[in-house]
């Protein structure tokens, strides 16, 4: 089948993005098209993706003193996108949404919380959050916060806190996806085994190919699975290849047949983190707009249309069913 009459009649779901972090600071629009970064608004529609999840991500030294603050005007920031897109953009609260916005030719912008740092160990403000559309939750960045320890405290054991379990547990009530990118092992291993849900990584590789601790161990993506979720393959280069300048789109996906042939083809998808690193970005996929190279890629690699649609959006949007409120 011809990949790009494939890749333009799937639903293709990327599952993490920074791209808010540029649009809060006043750098760039997300509704117009710009050399800067790897996604706005006009690249997203060429690449022909339905659905970009966005992550309130909070830097320092916000975490520590205004993260909530923070994170409520960089979701101002996409409310007003959204607002001014003249329907070129949507917010999706449920899947059903996200399939409304791919008959209609729009794009779907989900919510994401790349650290819980906002929701200042309350519970009330995940359900605030919830309200305002957050569907997607990763407990820490590589710092430690209320709820867990990121990777940059897994020498203190790195599980989850009293309210981490709490959030966990809450999340899958209200339908928000847990996601454990970035988290700790102990922390890791603690979602998997209090969620009810199915667990997922916004954006994670595969360890057995390349070795920061940001990437996943085998046994790890098989638990992953087991729970019935799924990884978003990262385009970092640092987590694509041990030196990050022989990042390539071939070796991207190297990862991507790597977690399929260790996780099966229902549990792996895209994560792209674009616009979350200053890298030059993997040879062959320079902005958004090279998603399709994928969709090409797997078939050239011998994926049946089936499972590329899957890899590519299905897999997501299949969770996404399971998770979310149905209205």
């Amino acid at each position: 089948m011809d990949a790009i009459a494939l890749h333009r009649q799937s639903i293709v779901i990327d599952a993490h993005c920074d791209t808010l972090l540029s649009v809060v600071s006043g750098r760039r629009s997300l509704l117009e098209r710009s050399d800067e970064g790897h996604i706005d608004l006009p690249r997203l529609q060429e690449a022909g993706v339905t659905a970009q999840i966005f992550a309130l991500f909070v830097p320092d030294p916000y975490a520590s003193y205004a993260a909530t603050q923070y994170a409520l005007r960089t979701l101002d920031h996409l409310y007003t996108a959204i607002g001014e897109s003249d329907g070129r953009l949507t917010l999706a609260r449920t899947a059903s949404d996200i399939e409304d916005a791919h008959q209609a030719g729009r794009v779907a912008a989900i919510v994401g919380m790349e650290g819980a740092e906002p929701l200042d160990g309350s519970i009330e403000l995940l359900h605030v959050f919830h309200r305002l559309g957050l569907r997607l939750l990763g407990l820490t960045w590589n710092r430690r916060n209320a709820a867990a320890d990121g990777l940059d405290f897994v020498r203190t054991g790195g599980g989850l806190t009293p309210f981490g379990v709490k959030l966990v547990e809450e999340a899958g009530k209200i339908g928000v996806v847990v996601d454990v990118a970035h988290l700790a092992p102990r922390g890791v291993q603690d979602v998997l085994e209090i969620s009810a849900r199915p667990v997922v990584a916004s954006h994670a590789n595969a360890r057995a190919l390349c070795d920061p601790p940001r990437n996943l161990t085998d046994e790890q993506l098989q638990a992953i699975a087991r729970s019935g979720g799924v990884v978003g393959a990262t385009f970092v280069p640092a987590f694509i290849a041990e030196d990050p300048e022989q990042a390539t789109l071939e070796r991207l996906l190297d990862h991507i047949d790597h977690m399929v042939q260790v996780m099966g083809p229902d549990h792996v998808a895209l994560g792209s983190d674009f616009d979350g690193f200053s890298a030059p970005p993997p040879r062959g996929l320079s902005s958004v707009v090279d998603l399709p190279k994928i969709t090409a890629g797997l078939i050239t690699r011998g994926y049946p249309p089936e499972d590329v649609q899957k890899i590519i959006g299905g897999n997501w949007l299949r969770v996404f069913r399971q998770v979310w409120p149905k209205t």
